[in-house]
This record gives C-alpha cells, sequence and structure tokens, in this order.
C-alpha cells in the first residue's frame, strides 16, 4: 500500500494500492490539473529524485523551511519558536531524515496549523513522525485527503494556540482560510503568517487577495472589505507569505489595509 502524493498540489492521500483516479483539489476551480495530466509519485521517489529541504532564517526563531527542486506549488513552510511552543505554520510534502534531524536540533515540534488546504501536502506524516496535533480550520473538512486522528477541526473566527500565538479565520481563498497572529515577536509589534490567504505581490509594499491565483478568479469587494475588517484589530509589523521571498518587512498592517481599499476600488472603478 502506497501514500501517493499529487505532483501537482503536493497532496498526500491514504494508502492505496493503486494511485486515486484524480486528485479532488486540483480538480477545485482553484487548482488545475498539471499540463502533462494527473501525475503521482511517493515520499520515497521523491527522495530518490534528489529532492531536498532547505533551512533558512528569516528573523530570529522564525525559521524558513522549503524544498529544492521546488515541487508542486513550491510552498514553504515557517518553524516558529517560543518558549513553550514550536510551531509548524503551513507544510510541503517532501518529509526525510535530515529534515527530522533538523528540526529536532531547533527543539522539534509541538504543534502543526495549515492555512488552507493547497498546504496540507503530506501534514499527517509530519504531524505521526513528531506525534504532535495538526490544526485546520472544520470549514475546508472536505478537502482532507488522508484523514487522522491527529487532525483537531477548529470552528468560529479565532483559535488561541497560547497567548502569544492566535490562529484567525480570514476566509476568501477559501471558507476556512486561516492566517496566524504572532503577538510579541518583531520586538512586541507583533508578526502575521499568512500563507497567500493574504498574498504578497512583486512589489512587496503591497498585498493582494484572490478566490484562485492560478486561474485569476478575484473576490469579491464585499468579501476583501470583511477581510479587511477582521484583520484590522490585530497588530504586525511584518507579514509573512508562503513563499521564502514573499515578505512585507515593515508596516505591514498598513499595507494590508492600505492594498484592501486599492482592490475595492479597482473593482469598483470603470477604466476607459
Amino acid at each position: 500500500m502506497e501514500k501517493w502524493i499529487c505532483k501537482t498540489c503536493g497532496t498526500q492521500f491514504a494508502p492505496g494500492e493503486n494511485p486515486p483516479e484524480a486528485c479532488p483539489i486540483c480538480q477545485d476551480e482553484r487548482q488545475y490539473v498539471g499540463y502533462a495530466g494527473q501525475q503521482w509519485t511517493t515520499l520515497a521517489q521523491m527522495q530518490k529524485d534528489g529532492f531536498r529541504n532547505e533551512f533558512r532564517e528569516h528573523e530570529p526563531h522564525l525559521v524558513g523551511v522549503g524544498t529544492t527542486p521546488t515541487f508542486a506549488i513550491g510552498e514553504r513552510a515557517l518553524l516558529l519558536q517560543t518558549e513553550r511552543e514550536n510551531v509548524l505554520w503551513d507544510c510541503m510534502s517532501l518529509l526525510d531524515d535530515e529534515t527530522v534531524a533538523e528540526i529536532e536540533k531547533l527543539g522539534g515540534l509541538t504543534a502543526i496549523a495549515i492555512s488552507h488546504p493547497h498546504y496540507y501536502s503530506t501534514m499527517v506524516e509530519w504531524a505521526d513522525r513528531f506525534q504532535v496535533p495538526i490544526y485546520l480550520h472544520a470549514a475546508d473538512r472536505q478537502w482532507v485527503m488522508r484523514p487522522s486522528e491527529r487532525i483537531r477541526f477548529w470552528s468560529g473566527d479565532t483559535y488561541e494556540l497560547s497567548d502569544d500565538i492566535t490562529l484567525i479565520r480570514l476566509g476568501g481563498h477559501f471558507l476556512g482560510g486561516t492566517v496566524l497572529h504572532w503577538k510579541r515577536a518583531a520586538d512586541g509589534k507583533g508578526v502575521l503568517l499568512s500563507g497567500d490567504i493574504i498574498q504578497v505581490v512583486a512589489d512587496r509594499r503591497w498585498v493582494s487577495f484572490m478566490y484562485s491565483y492560478p486561474n485569476l478568479i478575484p473576490l469579491s469587494a464585499a468579501e476583501v472589505q470583511r477581510i479587511s475588517e477582521t484583520i484590522a484589530p490585530y497588530q504586525f509589523e511584518r507579514l509573512y507569505g508562503a513563499w521564502f521571498e514573499r515578505v512585507v518587512a515593515h508596516n505591514a498592517h498598513d499595507a494590508v489595509l492600505r492594498s484592501a481599499e486599492r482592490y475595492i476600488r479597482s473593482l469598483e472603478t470603470v477604466r476607459r
């Protein structure tokens, strides 16, 4: 029995003799089936193919973990370290002994939290290896392709992992789309880990919001306004998106609110 991994989105499925007929996550209009058609791999095959993980420190106690060469969507996870918790934010498909050893050197894991289904990847593999819970919003339960007792579905608009770390449901890209607010980071100014629920764009003074990024389906003005109002009370100096270079380094809170205003204004403006 193999635990098959979709090559396009990186999601691992429950064990089976043969690959699934299709990947529901990729068939959804927010994603796509790969240009060569539906293709599958396994963790063992990824290791044979030469994939490895690299670690980069973004700032003290925040380490990025990403796979090279790029696999599937290409996101990198973030290891957030506090005195009491080591939280893996988001996830990627490759997990090997070298990665486990490096994370253990950094204090191991106490929990995994994930922004949305495109980054569920091999989350159960990670949770089993480190013996920790996975926190997912219950609104996205249908997109879990490998069920596990380690998954803890939370509901509502916020969930406190600790007095320092809060999961916030913003929705938008997915109904349960979640960001992580780390209150005491950045010398007490706060940090937001957003995946691509809030997307850091090429001009890193700005962010954006989409229902589907690869298929360019926008969100409504009302939905972006709701997201802006939901995140406004939380202060954060920096915002970390889903890739190593996607970081708003300063005044990130203002950048998010300004970007929401620009997005809404653009939708409502008729250009001739």
